[in-house]
């Protein structure tokens, strides 16, 4: 066997193994859709060219996915079997840059991420955009190496559908011209710089034209994510914890020996070979960023996840090589989180803390929306309208097949979620069931009839009770 191949069979059994492990416990998952992923799923009924919040890539695969079904396990199968894959290519890289041990080793340590344990069970943005970003990595490589225009072209092409997949991806062409400042040997040919570009513009072109269209609506979107952007003057301020917690999540995400590992190979850079240090260079900025968000407003666990396809290449082949001892620790913690995600998700009900369930916010969404679909079938109205983002992905997912149309209580201004954009209701003369959230004054008040309160004591709805009333349509349409 030649070199070049001596990793491919050790990591495609591991890989495959574990993302064989994961497809069947997905198929007895006992979780509901969050709320994004329900979002998701009704993205990919319509398969446009960009959504409310995200770009289209997720609507599309989970379109492709669920043709003959729509049960929850087809709209999540994408994931497990798009991090395969992104172990996979991530080992290709390894195995051009360090060898095939450290191919096999990246492989791996890919695949039993906790972050990749958790983006298994669930589909996510990141998910889709993770093969296509590193793929785009792999590319860019190739064209430093060779200044090969058909590798240029794909590198356009792969960063294309991973910004179509998130617009994290944007990072990257950043990250390269940082790269190219650093180094001469990162600076392709500038006919190699107008072949990515261009290729790239005309991969996203349909979107960007998608938003002009729209009124920038997913752009809209990510400035309320970094919401001190558009009011610096009084929405940004130092939030010190915010920063701290952040950080503090990366040894979760990414795994407490990896992040380690990191952050010390980071902090001497300058003595390490330009290799790493032209993969810090995809990998540090971000994080970076993130984290100048997380100090000045808020920033999720996950919003960083694109600094780890470049650190798991600088971190793993540095332990594998000086630090063997705390790999295999990595891969005993990792490990331990790949065993307990699925098999929590798949006896959800059974892990609690303090009397809380730990997995609550995946629990009780299809429940409380097949009460609310029975209510309006009882009473015989033929449209539900609700305020709350959350009701309303579950309500359109669930009842899908009840044969009762679903609305969003009409915005007054902006929309501030898709539902409000595409699905406000419009009178037609009947009444309809109205959920609100407990202590919201319906309209007309003197003409809505208080039906019931819901109040779960356990799931995602256990301390958002919700108010049912039947009311006439007219008092609450958009005109």
């Amino acid at each position: 066997m030649s070199d070049a191949r001596r990793w491919l069979k050790p990591a495609a059994a591991g890989v495959l193994a574990i993302t064989f492990v994961r497809v069947v416990l997905l198929a007895v998952n006992g979780t509901d859709l969050f709320v994004d992923e329900a979002q998701y799923w009704l993205w990919s009924q319509e398969m446009a060219l960009g959504y409310y919040s995200k770009p289209p890539l997720i609507g599309w695969v989970i379109g492709l996915f669920t043709v003959f079904s729509d049960a929850t396990f087809w709209v999540r199968l994408p994931a497990p079997l798009f991090h395969g894959a992104t172990a996979m290519i991530l080992g290709a890289i390894a195995d051009r840059l360090f060898g095939a041990r450290a191919a096999v080793v990246t492989a791996l340590a890919y695949v039993t991420l906790p972050m990749v344990a958790l983006a298994s069970l669930l589909i996510s943005t990141d998910t889709i955009m993770f093969p296509f970003l590193a793929g785009a990595l792999a590319m860019y490589l190739r064209v430093l190496d060779t200044q090969d225009r058909k590798a240029a072209a794909l590198t356009g092409l792969l960063l294309g559908l991973a910004f179509l997949g998130k617009y994290a991806a944007i990072y990257y062409p950043i990250c390269a011209v940082l790269a190219a400042v650093v180094f001469h040997e990162a600076r392709p040919t500038r006919r190699n710089v107008g072949i990515i570009m261009g290729v790239f513009v005309l991969v996203i072109s349909p979107n960007l034209l998608w938003n002009l269209l729209n009124g920038f609506s997913t752009v809209s979107h990510t400035l309320d994510n970094a919401d001190w952007v558009r009011d610096p003057g009084s929405r940004a301020s130092l939030n010190f914890s915010g920063l701290f917690e952040f950080f503090a999540s990366q040894f979760i995400v990414f795994g407490p020996v990896l992040f380690t590992a990191l952050l010390i190979i980071a902090a001497r850079a300058r003595k390490r070979s330009p290799v790493v240090q032209f993969l810090l260079i995809f990998a540090l900025p971000i994080l970076a960023i993130v984290c100048v968000q997380a100090l000045l407003s808020r920033a999720y666990a996950n919003w960083a996840a694109a600094t780890y396809i470049a650190g798991l290449l600088v971190a793993v082949p540095w332990l594998l090589r000086r630090h063997r001892a705390w790999l295999v620790a990595s891969f005993a913690i990792n490990g331990f989180f790949c065993v307990l995600l699925p098999v929590a998700s798949v006896i959800p009900t059974s892990f609690t803390w303090n009397g809380e369930q730990l997995l609550s916010r995946y629990l009780g969404r299809a429940e409380m929306s097949e009460t609310i679909i029975d209510i309006a079938g009882d009473l015989g109205v033929d449209a539900i309208v609700a305020s709350n983002r959350d009701i309303l992905a579950d309500l359109f997912y669930t009842g899908r097949d009840a044969g009762i149309r679903m609305f969003a209580v009409p915005p007054e201004g902006r929309a501030p979620h898709h539902y409000a954009l595409k699905y406000p209701y419009r009178a037609d003369g009947g009444d309809v069931l109205l959920v609100l959230p407990r202590g919201s004054e319906p309209p007309c008040p003197a003409e809505a009839m208080d039906l019931a309160e819901m109040a779960p004591t356990d799931g995602a709805y256990r301390n958002h009770p919700q108010e049912l009333y039947l009311i006439p349509g007219l008092c609450i349409a958009m005109p």
